[in-house]
Parts: C-alpha cells; structure tokens; sequence
C-alpha cells in the first residue's frame, strides 16, 4: 500500500487535544485520523453531533445540584416578593 501525506488545517487546540489523548492511548495521531477515514470510505457516511456537551466540571456541578434538590438541600424558600428574598440573603 502506498503511503501518501495528507495536510488538513485545524485549530492548534484542536490538534493539541487530539494529540494528547492519542498518546495517552499509546497511538500517533495518523493512526486515529486514518481509522476516520476508513471508516469514512467503508460506510460511504460520516455523521455530526448537534447535540451539545456538557464540559466534564460543568456536568459534575449540575450531578451535584441534582443530588442537593433530591435531598433537599441547600434550597431556598419561595419567596413572595423582593424584600422577603433579600432578608433571607442577607440573613
């Protein structure tokens, strides 16, 4: 099989990214990026995620909200009106 160099342009923080996690799985980056294109050329289809994703912290923080509001804690009153809210804030 002949071998060819194929030059793509990404965001550096991209590559930086990539490249990281690559290595901590113990393969170059080229064997990641030719594994997308096999795959690409053997299913003729590529797909793209709209779906947003939640940063690893960002979704740590709403587990812990969530486990806070099933036990109830750290939830404040309903309040109703402005000055009962800032007299329990200031409280």
């Amino acid at each position: 099989m002949n071998k060819v160099v194929l030059n793509i342009k990404t965001d550096k923080e991209v590559k930086e990214g990539a490249q990281k996690i690559a290595r901590e799985l113990g393969v170059p980056l080229s064997t990641v990026v030719n594994a997308y294109l096999k795959e690409f050329v053997r299913e003729r289809a590529f797909s793209l995620s709209m779906a947003p994703q939640l940063r690893p912290e960002v979704e740590k923080l709403f587990r812990e909200a969530h486990q806070d509001y099933e036990n109830k804690k750290s939830i404040s009153p309903i309040f109703t009106s402005t000055a009962k809210a800032l007299k329990y804030l200031r409280s």
